[in-house]
């Protein structure tokens, strides 16, 4: 039988659900009272720590590396990031609202709260990061956004996200 240690040290600690999580959190604390849809907050976890992706005034360095292909991820992350804010909202951090455009996330109540608590370098590195890009988008619609991605991230992973929310995958 696994011991809690065996347990606790088997779950991989970058971009694992929980890491995923408080970056979501992280984001949508930013852009409240914004609420995001589930493409949106893909974009933004990755541009959170690829800020360097984006063009524009003051753009703060990346936080991770600029790694051949790291775009791709875009592909990849839909899912993690469904499930991290599943945590999230399970531990009522995150708000979830069904609207007629789909569903859509927001920062709970006690969001600033554990927020403040996280004060290590990387992680105010993240906040205002995500401040720095809240800012950025503050008058973007999702159309433009969404063409803003594909003309910095890559067409095609865009417009993947896009379909995967419009044929509701969201579940």
């Amino acid at each position: 039988m696994a011991s809690i240690e065996d347990k606790v040290w088997s779950v991989p600690p970058f971009n694992s659900k929980l890491e995923t999580g408080i970056r979501a959190l992280v984001v949508l604390e930013a852009f409240y009272p914004r609420r995001c849809d589930l493409a949106e907050m893909t974009w933004f976890d990755h541009l959170v720590v690829h800020t360097g992706d984006l063009d524009g005034h003051d753009v703060p360095e990346s936080l991770h590396p600029d790694l051949p292909n790291h775009t791709g991820e875009l592909l990849v992350r839909r899912q993690l990031v469904e499930q991290s804010m599943r945590i999230m909202q399970q531990m009522h951090l995150i708000e979830v609202f069904e609207c007629e455009t789909g569903i859509e996330f927001c920062a709970g109540e006690e969001a600033p709260s554990y927020l403040g608590l996280l004060q290590t370098p990387y992680s105010l590195a993240l906040k205002q990061r995500a401040k720095w890009m809240a800012n950025y988008f503050i008058d973007q619609t999702a159309t433009e956004m969404r063409v803003l991605i594909e003309n910095r991230v890559g067409r095609w992973t865009a417009e993947f996200q896009i379909t995967e929310t419009q044929i509701g995958l969201l579940k």
